[in-house]
């Protein structure tokens, strides 16, 4: 006998955004470019805080914003190209002079510069396992690098011994629970490398 449940009418298919074609366009042509090719005009700061803005839809379990961004004004980069090179004293006593020179010169790379930094625990929340955290984390910084690319601009992500340094946790004030995972560098790409071979799905997908 039918019932109620069986009468109901099936669900409408889901129907695409306006701009569906354009956001998987973004998506896949989205790549990563070094801040050693990345110039000036950068983001001016209503786009920024766009950026931000795009960070904050990313998925957060909990809604207990496990992550932070920390952006180097130009006038800190200096104090930036210092922890770079304090960094490579701790790794190596014994550093040349032009090795200390070239570590603070990183810091001098790409119009915009931020360091992102999630909190893996000692808040309240130990239900959310860091993994989650840095998922969130990992999503947000996604999120920056689309936008930005949609904008015209490239970036791209850098890490590095340095950020595991006493120099750099300093600098940026980190809390016991927090790492320092990137730098976020966007800017302006005079050139572009080809665009690499993406891997196929059947190389990363099954079926349970």
């Amino acid at each position: 006998m039918p019932t109620a449940a069986d009468s109901q009418p099936d669900p409408p298919s889901p129907s695409p955004a306006p701009d569906a074609d354009f956001a998987a366009t973004l998506i896949r042509t989205r790549q990563h470019v070094g801040p050693k090719r990345l110039h000036p005009p950068g983001p001016d700061s209503a786009r920024i805080d766009a950026y931000f803005q795009a960070a904050a839809a990313a998925p957060d379990h909990g809604q207990i914003l496990p992550w932070r961004f920390v952006v180097i004004p130009d006038a800190r980069r200096g104090a930036l190209g210092e922890a770079f090179a304090a960094a490579l004293r701790e790794r190596d006593p014994q550093a040349a002079q032009s090795d200390l020179d070239e570590a603070r010169g990183k810091a001098l790379r790409a119009p915009f510069l931020a360091l992102a930094i999630v909190r893996e625990g000692g808040d309240g929340h130990p239900e959310i396992p860091p993994h989650e955290r840095l998922v969130s984390l990992g999503c947000a910084i996604q999120n920056i690098l689309l936008q930005s690319h949609a904008d015209g601009f490239a970036a791209g992500l850098v890490s590095g011994k340095a950020l595991e340094s006493r120099a750099i946790r300093a600098l940026f004030a980190l809390t016991p629970n927090e790492r320092a995972v990137c730098f976020l560098a966007i800017g302006t790409a005079l050139q572009r490398k080809p665009a690499r071979q993406r891997p196929a799905p059947e190389r990363f997908v099954s079926r349970l």
